[in-house]
């Protein structure tokens, strides 16, 4: 069929939902009261640390009496609906919630045309010299892995030229919104709140500690790293952060997707108030903050001066050198730097601290602050202690022998014996002492029979030597045991 012509140029796929949604949303949700966030007055946001948060979402809206289908836009876009509250705070409100969908079938280019397999469309056609427009009428056959289209008598594949669509879909909105089949029985205004669990919502923990010169003493910073992935925003939110590990049963993705891509803000914001909940923590910032979507953003968590910190350099054993011969075991080992911090008040610390990143850093002698390593930390009570691995040390290597091994008995399990030698030559090549922890796991049922240094017994299966090797120089360890299992 020859195709009608325009004497003015349409509007491109692209371009046309939005033209489009004022006069078809009116269309397809005459019956709808909605409500976006120019009805909010009020959020509070409570994130967990498993990548869930709780939203109470306050709003002020005309209601009429009777059945009204309540279309609550921009909720969460990772909203778990089966969680989804809605009650009146109205004073003699009688509100009841017969039926609710949640619409994540968010309109696209590639989602209109889904919508319209089956039905007419437009295809606008630009001539290659004059310019001028002519459309034609065609069906929409599949739209899955690309266009088909039925246009006359023909089959075209492709996108020939712009589509136009004539209304949009009554299942396709342009941002999550969830669909309350309501019940009133007060007419006018209401406060309403909706409350809900949903993903995309999370938050850390990191640290920053500054050791003072003599690696002695620490100053300590912690920071909240929110990130919103949850499909929309939460203006002036009251924010409150659980930390703990919250049992939840574990259910299949939801299928909206978060976007890619975040903003990073850092927030200047007065540190958090703690308080014990439950067997958790929850900690509250005490100003509303604004958390927009695709963002992170930082807040501060504590500030803490002057707690003393004390460095441990460590080298470790294993447990399996005393079962059978082994020879030489390591040439050039290097000790283990750790810091140990205490969490309590007495020290200038004692809170309940998240889980989380703690980096360390130290001032060179032209007073620049350098990373000097990182570690991990689980949730630490008050009063426990920090221990934090940093790396390993350059200047403090060891040499581990084994000198001797004698198998003295056994053919089965709790018969075996066998008495077996060590040397440890410790080298330090700082200009200042160091004092060093060997620690060696044995195991089975063990005896130390010689050693050169006084030993200890840390544990069931731990023996530590805590020795001091000289500036520039070395210090032998040797010790010989006997082990049955």
């Amino acid at each position: 069929k020859p195709g009608k012509r325009m004497k003015a140029a349409l509007t491109p796929l692209c371009l046309l939902p939005a033209l489009l949604w004022s006069h078809a949303a009116m269309a397809t949700t005459a019956d709808e009261r909605r409500s976006t966030l120019d009805d909010q007055t009020a959020v509070a946001v409570t994130i967990y640390n498993q990548d869930l948060a709780l939203v109470k979402d306050h709003r002020r809206l005309e209601l009429p009496v009777g059945g009204l289908d309540l279309a609550f836009r921009d909720v969460s876009a990772r909203i778990q609906p089966e969680t989804a509250l809605l009650r009146g705070l109205t004073e003699g409100a009688r509100l009841q919630v017969i039926e609710q969908n949640f619409d994540f079938d968010l309109l696209t280019p590639g989602k209109l045309l889904e919508k319209y397999v089956g039905r007419p469309v437009g295809i606008i056609k630009v001539h290659p010299t004059t310019g001028e427009e002519t459309e034609e009428e065609a069906t929409v056959l599949a739209a899955a892995e690309g266009t088909v289209l039925r246009i006359g008598d023909r089959i075209e594949t492709g996108q020939p030229g712009r589509i136009v669509f004539r209304e949009l879909p009554p299942n396709l909105r342009d941002r999550p919104t969830l669909v309350m089949k309501l019940d009133n029985g007060l007419a006018g205004p209401q406060e309403l709140e909706l409350s809900y669990l949903t993903a995309g919502l999370s938050w850390k923990a990191d640290y920053v500690g500054e050791l003072a010169a003599d690696d002695g003493h620490l100053d300590l910073t912690g920071w909240v790293t929110l990130k919103n992935t949850s499909g929309t925003p939460y203006r002036d939110a009251q924010l409150q952060l659980v930390a703990g590990d919250v049992n939840r049963v574990r259910d299949l993705p939801s299928p909206v997707m978060a976007k890619e891509g975040m903003r990073m803000m850092a927030a200047a914001a007065p540190m958090m108030e703690e308080e014990a909940l439950f067997e958790y923590h929850l900690y509250s910032l005490a100003q509303p903050t604004t958390i927009a979507d695709n963002q992170s953003k930082q807040v501060a968590l504590l500030a803490a001066q002057n707690i003393p910190a004390r460095k441990e350099l460590i080298f470790m054993g294993h447990d399996y050198y005393y079962r059978a011969q082994q020879g030489e075991i390591g040439v050039k080992l290097k000790a283990s730097v750790f810091l140990e911090i205490d969490n309590r008040e007495e020290a200038n610390l004692g809170l309940p601290l998240p889980k989380g990143v703690v980096r360390i850093y130290k001032q060179d002698s032209q007073g620049k602050a350098q990373f000097v390593g990182e570690d991990r930390i689980d949730h630490t009570p008050k009063n426990e202690t920090l221990r934090l691995k940093l790396g390993e040390a350059f200047d403090v290597t060891a040499d581990k022998t084994q000198t001797d091994f004698v198998k003295l008995s056994g053919t089965g399990p709790w018969q075996y014996q066998f008495e077996t030698a060590y040397r440890l030559r410790l080298r330090n090549a700082k200009p200042e002492a160091v004092t060093v922890k060997v620690r060696e796991p044995i195991p089975g049922d063990w005896k130390l029979l010689e050693s050169s240094h006084p030993p200890q017994k840390v544990s069931a299966n731990l023996a530590e030597w805590e020795i001091k090797i000289p500036a520039e120089g070395e210090t032998v360890l040797t010790y010989r045991v006997r082990v049955r299992f």
